[in-house]
């Protein structure tokens, strides 16, 4: 069972910067993209950053352009995502996902327990 362990997020100020971070365990061959979730309070999870696995193509949501980065090691075990200039409106938990996905936003497989980022 593919398992995946969030960690990083915390309370900041408007305009701060925080580094999340998933290790993946038992990624299956059948994987070709990982990436975040978020989930504000009252409203639907949204893709905001993905990765390839194989081969380096990025996708963002609109939101988050030039705000995000997401990135993987080479081993494929960690990704991370660089979140700056954080606003109010980032607040929420955010899930690093992986699976089989022919679209950037579609329905990921597994899903991480989540990070909590607040944002005031």
């Amino acid at each position: 069972q593919v398992q995946l362990v969030e960690s990083g997020g915390g309370s900041v100020q408007t305009g701060g910067s925080l580094a999340l971070s998933c290790v993946a365990a038992k990624l299956t061959y059948s994987s070709n993209c990982m990436g975040w979730f978020r989930q504000a309070p009252g409203k639907e999870r949204e893709g905001v950053a993905a990765i390839l696995l194989r081969g380096d193509d990025t996708a963002y949501a609109d939101a988050v352009k030039g705000r995000f980065t997401i990135s993987r090691d080479n081993a494929k075990t960690t990704l991370y995502v660089q979140v700056n200039s954080l606003k109010t409106e980032d607040t929420g938990v955010y899930y690093c996902v992986t699976g089989y996905n022919s679209n950037w936003w579609g329905e990921f497989a597994y899903w991480g327990q989540g990070t909590q980022v607040t944002v005031s």
